[in-house]
Formats: C-alpha cells, structure tokens, sequence
C-alpha cells in the first residue's frame, strides 16, 4: 500500500526564486526498488533537504535564449578530438549524435544497432538528423544534450543539476513505494499517464498516448508536487556518478545523509570522479523509447548509466535550486 511520507514535510522558505519552480518538501522517503531491475536496488531510506525544482524539462524555446546568450555551443556539434578516442573510424570524427531509427520489422533486440545509429549533423538544433528543425518543436524538451551542455545551463540559469536523491524525490510526487509516479497502476482507467513506448519496441507503436516521439512538456497530468514529465518523455540528466547498485549498510551513514550523491562501493559517498576513461552519469525517468518489452523503466526509482560525452535524441535535463 502506498503510504505519506514517513518524515515531516518542510514548507517552503518563501516565494519561488523564479518562475516555473516547484517546491519539493524536504523528509525522508525509501529510495530504489527491490522489485525491478538490479541496479535498483536496494531500496532503502534517504534523506533530502527541501529544494525548488523546474516544473518541466528544459524546453527547446528556453534552451535557444541560453545558446543566444551565452553563445554555447554543445558537445554534438564539436568534432571529437581523436586523441580522447583511439581507434576510431576517421568518418566518425564529426559533429553527431546518436539518433533513434525505427525499423521496419521486429529485430534482435540485443544490438541496440538495429535502433540507435551516431548520425553526423544530429544535434538540438536538428532533432531528427540534418535537414530537421524545431519548427513546431518550442515546447518540447531539448535533446541532444550532453552533461556538459545541462552543467552550462544551469550555471546559466543560477541553478543545479539535480542529484540521483533529489530527483527521484521529486518524481514519487509524495508517494511512498508506489511502482509509477502517480500510483501502481500503469494506465489508471486506461488512461496514459505519461509519455512512454506502447506495442513493441523497437519497430511497433501503438500509440495510444498520442506520440510517435517527444511529446510538449506538460502534456500529462502533474504528479502530487506539480511537476510534469518526470516520468517518460526525455530522460534526464543528474549530477550522480554511476555506480551498478545502491549501497547500504544501515550501521553506516551511506545513503541516509543529506542529499546524497551516488553511494559509491566502498559504502561512503564518494563525489570524485570515477577512474575510467569515459565516466557516466545517473539519467532518470525513462523516455519516449521505453517500453514493458524491453525498457521498463519509466518508473521514478529506474536509473540507467550515460556516458558524459554522449547525447541522444532522447535525453535531456531539468534543474534545481537549493535554499541557502
């Protein structure tokens, strides 16, 4: 049964320090899931000071005043230095990003090669690969992000990325152990709740939500704090390195401090950055592209590793501000 938080909530210190955020009280709540993938697990209680978070992902429209202003210009639209990538194919060293393709029929779903393909000249500008725009696209979420592209921002913008904890509080809405941000029921009375894959993937969408691909931000219902889309649509970007699962150990402190970043193996929070050669970051939320066949995982406790330098046409990023 879904119960309220289990830690008092905190109100807000005062009005939003800008428009379009939400409140999201601070307490504790049971983080993870013992009921789905491994790296879920284990669900365990974390702790979360109160904080201010945008009601929905960046958008397209908001993206391009911060490209305007700051004159940034994003990970997919530099050539690779071939010197980070040894190996590589020459005809790989351009401006792309990775592009979902859908195939005509059922294939392998082993080879994510059969969905995903880099395309040069994909980047936020051209969504779809070269020759796309965003005409008629202002209010979807921006893709094609890299990390370092949602860090730009929300320096920008006087914000943050939000951690894996904060995130994932903000998205259970207030609920405690429900599998969805709004309850255990998939489609409550059939109706779509958020913006994810039906049929099956990759090559069948039924669309019973009404979308073939990203949807406008706010399209579906908000959750119980008044967020949207933080199920489904885009997967988003968090300030957490990745590491496969949750570590707890209730006779230490890890993964009940304030706030936590990414508990690291050794059972401590560990902020450095992993020794790999490509580190990855926590995405959150599951996307447009996930589906009960193969990506079940738009679900509020669902994490999946990205790498930094890697943008997809269904990634992008919200962000927060803390009190001081």
């Amino acid at each position: 049964m879904n119960t309220a938080l289990s830690a008092p909530l905190t109100a807000p210190p005062g009005p939003a320090p800008g428009p379009g955020l939400r409140w999201v009280p601070g307490g504790t709540y049971r983080m993870g899931s013992d009921a789905h993938y491994p790296e879920e697990t284990p669900a365990h209680d974390v702790t979360v000071g109160g904080f201010w978070i945008d009601s929905r992902p960046v958008t397209n429209a908001r993206f391009t005043q911060f490209v305007d202003d700051a004159e940034h210009i994003t990970v997919a639209e530099i050539a690779p230095d071939p010197a980070q990538y040894p190996g590589a194919l020459p005809e790989m060293m351009h401006p792309g990003s990775l592009l979902f393709r859908k195939p005509a029929q059922k294939v392998d779903l082993r080879d994510i090669r059969n969905w995903w393909s880099f395309t040069l000249g994909a980047d936020w500008r051209h969504p779809g690969g070269p020759g796309t725009t965003l005409d008629g696209l202002e209010r979807h979420p921006v893709v094609h992000i890299a990390h370092a592209d949602a860090e730009a921002f929300a320096k920008w913008s006087g914000k943050d990325l939000p951690t894996e904890a904060e995130w994932e509080r903000a998205a259970r809405g207030g609920l405690e152990g429900a599998a969805y941000a709004w309850g255990d029921e998939v489609a409550p009375d059939g109706r779509p709740m958020a913006n994810f894959w039906q049929g099956q993937f990759p090559h069948e969408n039924t669309l019973e939500d009404g979308w073939e691909g990203t949807s406008p931000v706010g399209a579906y219902p908000p959750n119980g704090f008044g967020i949207y889309d933080m199920i489904g649509n885009v997967w988003e970007w968090t300030d957490d390195w990745y590491a496969p699962r949750h570590t707890h150990d209730k006779t230490k402190s890890c993964c009940v401090p304030q706030n936590p970043r990414g508990c690291a193996r050794d059972e401590s929070y560990d902020l450095r950055q992993p020794d790999v050669r490509i580190p990855r970051k926590v995405l959150k939320g599951g996307s447009h592209l996930c589906s009960a066949n193969y990506c079940h995982r738009y679900r509020p406790a669902a994490r999946f590793p990205q790498p930094i330098d890697t943008s997809t046409s269904h990634l992008g990023f919200r962000c927060v501000i803390r009190p001081v």
